[in-house]
């Protein structure tokens, strides 16, 4: 009720006691209270036309109505309040407390039975928006007081009252908490039917006595709060009319065995629920508490399997909570489930559309219900109309309101005949027209406006039985998102299946030089990722793939003519990608190694023992490696060769020990989880000297038994200018390995045929070429980057180590050999780090060094 703030006892000012002497016969108070309501006017009208503004400018303000509303009823402004409240309901439902108040001012305002309709009216839109047992219980007494012939109690104004009790009964009856009062209601208007009947009338009175009788144990057999008093109202109403001796005896002593049996459902079914009703009906905790004791409610009801119950409970929660989506989603999904196509689905959906009109997946399942009760086309399209005009989240919701539309106006139209409203299929081409139209803007290069496209283009040439007007779908589209694959394709298989080989021969053509925006050229010549080569690559095969099943084998060699000179430049393109990503993730890695690595420890003589065993032992390896790289430099034998090289491919190692350079195209264990671990194969080689140019041929070493590559490549190329390009590319990245490249020097090939024809070339022997121009590349250490300069071209060896005047087998060799095994493997003979110590004390500096010949004997043991 609204209520103004009036001073209770005001002081007179200077002005009011100059009133007063002017008019001594005029109260004081009287005039200060004439200023304050003066006042309260002026404010009200500042803030209704305040309102006015908000709501022409936002009509969708929800708030703004409420406030609008409240400020015209306090006012007493009745036209504009009626407006109002009409404008406020077109676009939301009114809460229950506002249809009271409606149908109380309208009422208060009526005279006669003139408004009795109007406001009948207004309580049968009230009862339909939420379930309110006040609202029933208002609608009730209001027509019992204003209907005549309800007051009268004539035949057809009591049958009139009793379908709207049986109404409100069907609506709230099973209501827990609220129920009784519709059937306490009921009953007192039995009642007072009963004493106008009279007296005499035996057969009438009986007749009444009994409804009344059926309304209680209709009653009883229900759960309610207000169960126990009700058996007692129901044993003394009997003993009224003689049935039950005594109304104050046992609990259900005189009562009939099938009526006691119902109570005692009743009541097990109330205990049952008492505990859910007591947490629902807490005012005291939060929003999503109490919504989240409804939905358990919920799932407690739709376990016992009782529809009407189930119904009835929704629309409390829906009441309490109208504008949870979820909870209509919930509501809507199980009427689907039970009640199907029915009008009363199709109300529950009215209702959430209007609760929660933002929500696109509910005007969605909204049309489908229409669809499924067979509504008119009329209804539907009102439907789809006010659905296009709402505002969602995003236009994917749009695009599904309109597919859905769509769908039923082709069921139906395939359907023709069958239905009595039967439609043409220019209804369905005006769809698809408003649908690109609204959409084309905000779905640019997306999935969305192509299957809107594609859809519309198959049900021309299906249903319109228009081949013209479906490609003219097809070029819409490519004026509207031409850089999109999939559009052309599906425009591609169009003609295909239609049998149109050549349209379709047509369209690839255009695609494949199709100028796209920001390409500055051809767009299957200038690519500009590796997504646009996916993309060029990929309608390059599916044109080939098309001329191979369909064209002829002129077409197809044609194609292949035309392609593949493209396919080449992709994959170059690829290549140098790759290349250019690896070589980045190199240096990136480098960098963070650099900036992980500690500051250098400074050298003395008590560091090794400081350090712990496994430091010691890591530090080691080095030295390991550089009597490998010694070792290796000094070996002719073809069979120590074999097992240097096979050695070396299992410990991921490069091998430099030849007189040409070599790759190794085994990289060593990743240290990181993206590095490269594939061997390399012609195609990345001849990628990665692409653009030196002049490669002649690429031969790389494989294992006389295990065919797998041993990690050597040699390329020849034409000349010496693309020979020493290719080795300025010394170190350079590939597959995440820097490789060491250089110059094969071929001057002592008598030597290393004395040493076997498969033996690798050392440094300095003579080589005969197509060109006389080789260059070797291997794989390089990152230690030897930091060596001296002045090394071989192999860059792990020292020029010392080999003595330039010996030929052939002429070879002497110095020092300790230690033979290479992989770092995973324990040299021969290994027990532990102390007895190794022990050894290499024992062996001393001056060991005499073995010949090939032992060494050929060491190999054939192994």
């Amino acid at each position: 009720m609204d209520e103004t703030l009036v001073p209770s006892d005001p002081q007179p000012t200077d002005e009011v006691m100059n009133e007063v002497q002017k008019n001594p016969n005029k109260n004081p108070s009287e005039s200060e209270s004439d200023s304050d309501d003066s006042d309260d006017e002026a404010q009200q009208t500042v803030q209704i036309e305040t309102l006015e503004i908000e709501l022409s400018n936002n009509p969708a303000n929800y708030d703004a109505h409420v406030q609008y509303i409240r400020a015209l009823r306090k006012k007493g402004d009745i036209e504009k309040l009626r407006k109002a409240r009409e404008a406020m309901s077109e676009l939301f439902p009114l809460s229950p407390a506002m249809w009271q108040d409606w149908a109380k001012d309208e009422a208060s305002l009526g005279s006669g039975s003139e408004s009795f309709p109007e406001i009948e009216k207004l309580y049968e839109r009230g009862v339909f928006d939420y379930l309110s047992v006040s609202l029933w219980c208002d609608y009730l007494n209001f027509v019992q007081e204003h209907e005549p012939s309800v007051r009268e109690c004539s035949p057809v104004g009591i049958l009139k009252a009793r379908d709207l009790f049986e109404r409100a009964l069907t609506a709230a009856g099973l209501h827990v908490a609220e129920g009784h009062r519709i059937w306490e209601a009921y009953r007192e208007f039995e009642q007072a039917i009963f004493y106008t009947i009279d007296a005499t009338d035996v057969e009438a009175r009986e007749k009444q006595i009994q409804r009344i009788r059926h309304i209680f144990h209709r009653q009883m057999s229900i759960p309610h709060g207000e169960l126990r008093s009700t058996l007692v109202a129901y044993k003394s109403w009997e003993a009224e009319h003689g049935t039950v001796p005594d109304a104050n005896s046992g609990e259900l002593d005189g009562v009939s065995s099938y009526v006691a049996s119902a109570y005692r459902k009743a009541s097990e079914m109330l205990n049952a629920r008492v505990l859910f009703e007591e947490r629902v009906s807490r005012l005291d905790v939060p929003d999503v508490e109490r919504l989240k004791e409804y939905v358990a409610y919920l799932k407690f009801e739709q376990s016992s399997g009782d529809p009407a119950r189930v119904q009835l409970l929704y629309e409390r929660a829906v009441t309490e909570f109208p504008i949870s989506n979820a909870l209509w989603f919930d509501y809507t999904r199980y009427m689907d489930s039970t009640l199907k196509a029915s009008s009363t689905v199709r109300d529950v959906y009215l209702r959430a559309t209007k609760n929660c009109p933002w929500v696109g997946e509910l005007w969605v399942r909204y049309l489908l219900s229409l669809e499924r009760g067979r509504a008119s086309e009329k209804e539907i399209s009102a439907v789809f109309e006010k659905s296009i005009l709402c505002t969602f989240s995003s236009f994917d919701e749009y695009l599904d309101i309109f597919l859905t539309r769509v769908d039923g106006l082709r069921r139906k139209i395939s359907l023709a005949g069958e239905v009595e409203d039967a439609l043409d299929y220019a209804v369905i081409r005006d769809t698809f027209q408003r649908a690109s139209d609204y959409l084309s803007p905000h779905l640019k290069d997306m999935d969305g406006l192509l299957r809107v496209h594609s859809y519309w283009a198959r049900l021309e040439s299906s249903l319109g039985k228009d081949l013209v007007a479906a490609r003219g779908v097809w070029e819409s589209l490519l004026k509207i998102s031409g850089s999109m694959l999939d559009a052309w394709k599906g425009y591609i298989a169009m003609e295909t299946e239609m049998g149109n080989i050549n349209e379709a021969r047509s369209l690839y053509r255009r695609c494949y030089s199709k100028r796209f925006p920001g390409m500055g050229s051809e767009f299957f010549v200038s690519v500009a990722n590796n997504t646009r080569a996916g993309i060029i690559q990929d309608i390059c095969h599916s044109w080939l793939r098309f001329e191979r099943e369909f064209g002829t084998l002129e077409d197809f060699d044609r194609a292949i003519q035309k392609l593949t000179p493209r396919l080449e430049e992709l994959q170059l393109f690829r290549l140098q990608q790759e290349s250019k990503n690896v070589g980045l993730m190199t240096n990136q890695r480098e960098n963070i190694s650099k900036r992980n690595t500690p500051e250098k420890r400074k050298q003395g003589s008590n560091v090794g023992d400081e350090q712990p065993k496994a430091k010691r032992q890591k530090n080691t390896a080095p030295d390991m490696r550089k009597a490998k790289g010694e070792d290796k430099t000094r070996e002719k034998s073809s069979v120590e060769t074999k097992r240097l090289e096979n050695t070396q491919v299992n410990d991921g190692k490069s091998s430099s020990a030849h007189g040409k350079e070599t790759k190794d195209l085994t990289p060593e264990k990743p240290k990181y989880k993206d590095q490269c671990t594939a061997f390399a194969t012609y195609d990345d080689l001849r990628g990665f000297f692409s653009d030196v140019g002049g490669v002649v041929a690429i031969r790389i070493l494989k294992d006389k038994y295990s065919g797998k590559s041993r990690g050597l490549a040699y390329v020849d190329f034409a000349d010496d200018t693309h020979l020493e390009a290719a080795v300025a590319k010394n170190k350079r990245t590939l597959l995440g390995k820097r490789l060491s490249i250089a110059r094969s020097d071929p001057k002592q090939r008598k030597t290393r045929e004395s040493l076997g024809r498969h033996a690798p070339m050392e440094h300095g022997e003579k080589s005969k070429h197509v060109n006389g121009q080789t260059s070797t590349v291997g794989e390089s250490d990152p230690k030897e980057d930091k060596s001296d300069t002045s090394k071989g071209a192999t860059g792990g060896h020292d020029p010392k180590s080999t003595n330039p005047h010996n030929d052939g087998d002429n070879i002497q060799l110095k020092g300790k050999n230690t033979f290479a095994v992989p770092r995973t493997v324990r040299p021969l003979g290994w027990t532990d780090k102390n007895n190794l110590k022990m050894e290499v004390a024992e062996e001393g500096e001056d060991e005499k060094p073995k010949s090939n010949d032992e060494f050929r004997k060491m190999l054939l043991r192994k």
